[in-house]
């Protein structure tokens, strides 16, 4: 277990967490004819709507309270109702997801209360639309939280409580923020090869994978349906993806009785071939020749590949799942963590990071603490870094807006960490340095001992 460190410093220098508002309305994004909505003012929502659609290069439906300076003093409640109605009538969602602000929640105002006082007076009005609230405060947390939080607040507020038949087959997963539309594809993929019957939540890969409709949606399409979340309770088995996914899939336990596997990460050799074998077991059946066909192609890249990584010093910022999640690659492939800087020190998956010591602060930590690394692993907002530095950058996380195809970008089990192998080895080999004489000889410049040294009159 390596040592925490605290933030220190009284203001960012280089941000590197994104809010827990935006990671709530990203998760309500993977529902199906869903509009997340912020309650706080309109600046709050611009800026997280500009870095959606900058990382996606997509429309994203994202609205807003739009508190002004009176509804900040004496309450926005009337600004809520307003905001919930207009949409109703104007987007007909089948849900809309409430993201708190820092405003609000600094002013200790009673969302919850609010929005069951909405629902008992507007139930008419309201018919056919699920209403759920996150309190997601920007002061606090990151996007991981504010993922988990939105979760939480589905199941809570549409699954159905109690204890139901099983439908055989079907299995829940809930898979973290740092999963790629790509990743959750492939786990829907391996899935039903085992002849199962998948429902995800959230699932982005239907809602943001970048298929264009034949016609204007104004809420989000594709995705989880509510009904596939009011009947979560029927599912024979949940798997969890990620430790800040741990709170929905207990209050899902709780509620309907579903029982839980939690993998902390699907990348890399052994975490692939866990979950493969809880496939196996759930479903009965032998894992199909493609996916072993997909373990042997790792396992060629890891041999392929070590040769890259030996040694290789590698500087991460990243949440504290994905940060895991990459670290362990690393590790795994005989290269050495230099620096470790993360977003918040909630998670108890920093205890099983393998580093020596874990960063809470920001990318102008990175750039303290990642001088001398072989590789930045972050996202784009590092790209000042490396250059200053000199040292190349992987880009990972969100947001990703210098790049196309980030959200196509597999990372996970078989295929996913056979990707990662390449793309990293082949950053290593553009960025090689030439080696001088001297540094390949160092015989060369080696000090002889005086006893071995020869006398000067042995010359003549």
């Amino acid at each position: 277990m390596g040592r925490i460190l605290p933030q220190t410093k009284a203001a960012a220098v280089n941000p590197l967490k994104s809010s827990q508002p935006l990671g709530a309305a990203l998760a309500f994004l993977g529902v199906d004819g869903a509009m997340p909505l912020f309650h706080g003012s309109q600046g709050c929502t611009s800026f997280a709507l500009v870095l959606l659609v900058r990382h996606f290069k997509e429309a994203i439906p994202l609205q807003t309270t739009a508190m002004d300076e009176v509804a900040t003093i004496l309450g926005g409640p009337d600004h809520l109702e307003e905001a919930i109605l207009n949409l109703k009538a104007r987007t007909k969602p089948t849900l809309i997801g409430v993201c708190t602000t820092a405003l609000v929640e600094t002013r200790g105002e009673d969302c919850a209360g609010d929005i069951a006082n909405i629902r008992l007076r507007r139930t008419k009005e309201l018919a056919g639309t699920e209403v759920v609230l996150a309190n997601t405060p920007d002061f606090d947390g990151a996007i991981e939280e504010g993922w988990a939080k939105a979760v939480t607040a589905m199941i809570e507020g549409i699954t159905r409580p109690g204890e139901q038949a099983r439908k055989s087959k079907k299995i829940v997963i809930l898979p973290g923020w740092n999963l790629t539309v790509a990743d959750i594809e492939h786990v829907r993929e391996m899935v039903e090869s085992f002849g199962l019957k998948p429902v995800i939540l959230p699932d982005v890969s239907g809602s943001l994978d970048g298929t264009v409709p034949d016609r204007w949606v104004t809420t989000t399409y594709g995705g989880t349906s509510v009904e596939d979340i009011r009947e979560l309770g029927t599912a024979e088995q949940c798997i969890v993806i990620g430790e800040h996914m741990r709170r929905p899939a207990e209050v899902l336990h709780r509620l309907t009785g579903v029982p839980y596997v939690l993998f902390r990460s699907l990348t890399g050799l052994r975490d692939a071939d866990r979950f493969v074998s809880l496939l196996s077991t759930v479903s009965g059946a032998a894992a199909p020749s493609g996916v072993r066909r997909q373990r042997s192609q790792l396992q060629d890249a890891l041999l392929d590949g070590h040769f890259h990584f030996g040694g290789k010093k590698i500087a991460i910022a990243a949440e504290p799942d994905q940060l895991y999640q990459l670290a362990s690659f690393f590790i795994g492939m005989g290269s050495e963590i230099a620096a470790a800087v993360t977003t918040a020190a909630m998670s108890k998956i920093l205890e099983e990071v393998p580093a020596q010591s874990i960063q809470i602060g920001d990318l102008g930590d990175l750039e303290a603490l990642g001088a001398g690394a072989d590789l930045l692993v972050t996202h784009s907002h590092g790209r000042q870094a490396a250059q200053r530095l000199g040292i190349p950058l992987m880009r990972v996380g969100f947001p990703i807006f210098d790049r196309l195809g980030a959200q196509h970008k597999l990372t996970i089990l078989y295929q996913g960490t056979r990707d990662l192998i390449f793309e990293v080895a082949n950053i290593f080999q553009a960025n090689r340095r030439a080696h001088t004489p001297g540094a390949l000889d160092p015989l060369r410049k080696r000090e002889m001992p005086d006893e071995l040294r020869p006398s000067p009159l042995a010359r003549h």
